[in-house]
């Protein structure tokens, strides 16, 4: 299940990524490109997927 998540979360902080750059101008031939809206979707969606990780791996392992 852990390893779900943390695909799941890389996903969102990639397309987070990309949705700020595009939002923001930097990656060109999008209907998002230069639209700002993008950009803040992109930062929430970033910011979502950095700290899920941050949480998952700050978590520790029960000891066997």
């Amino acid at each position: 299940m852990r390893t779900i998540a943390v695909v799941l979360l890389f996903l969102c902080l990639a397309a987070g990524v990309t949705f700020m750059g595009q939002g923001v101008g930097l990656i060109k031939g999008s209907f998002m490109t230069g639209r700002i809206e993008w950009a803040v979707i992109g930062s929430l969606l970033a910011a979502l997927g950095a700290i899920g990780l941050w949480a998952i791996f700050r978590q520790r392992r029960p000891a066997p």
